[in-house]
């Protein structure tokens, strides 16, 4: 019996004609051809999704970026000033220093030598940040960084010249943050 089912076997193996070999490697080919087909689908659709994927994540991250860089900059806007003040902290406290004095037979001298002090102090303490005052006495009128107040005649400076000050005029950085209030001098008649 098992020579029978051998014979069987080899006769199956004998009557494959090659058309009926041609169909089945064609059939494999095919069935091959569908596993490779769709692989080559599946690996763009993947591929995409992948590239999809990472997009909305560069796109969160991005958005992320734009709310910390807002953040941070709204802080810095805050405290901006910090640095200013922390710089103007000592001259505050000289001028309460100075107030907090009792008054003694020399006050007056004291007083005045601590207020020059202080006031060095302040001045110094905002050049550091930009602020320059404009020397206005003696130097010609000029529209753009004086405001005329009142012209008075006299001889201790040209005509047309900035005889004295009521405010001092100051520069921030490179641009001008405050005219100077000044006397213009005229001819005398």
């Amino acid at each position: 019996m098992a020579e029978e089912s051998n014979q069987t076997v080899g006769e199956a193996a004998s009557e494959t004609s090659p058309q009926a070999e041609a169909v089945t490697a064609e059939a494999y080919r095919a069935s091959a051809g569908d596993e490779a087909s769709d692989q080559v689908v599946a690996g763009p659709e993947a591929g995409k999704q992948d590239l999809q994927d990472k997009l909305l994540r560069l796109a969160a991250e991005f958005e992320n970026y734009k709310k910390r860089m807002n953040r941070e900059r709204e802080t810095a806007f805050k405290y901006a000033e910090e640095t200013l003040l922390k710089e103007l902290l000592p001259t505050i406290d000289n001028l309460e220093r100075a107030l907090a004095q009792e008054a003694g037979p020399d006050d007056g001298q004291a007083m005045r030598q601590g207020v020059d002090l202080t006031l060095k102090a302040l001045l110094a303490a905002t050049a550091k940040f930009g602020l320059a005052p404009i020397d206005s006495v003696g130097q010609p009128f000029d529209p753009n960084l004086h405001e005329a107040l009142v012209m008075e005649a006299s001889d201790a400076v040209p005509p047309q010249s900035v005889l004295r000050e009521f405010e001092k005029g100051y520069y921030y950085k490179d641009r001008l943050l405050r005219a100077a209030k000044v006397v213009v001098a005229k001819a005398k008649e």
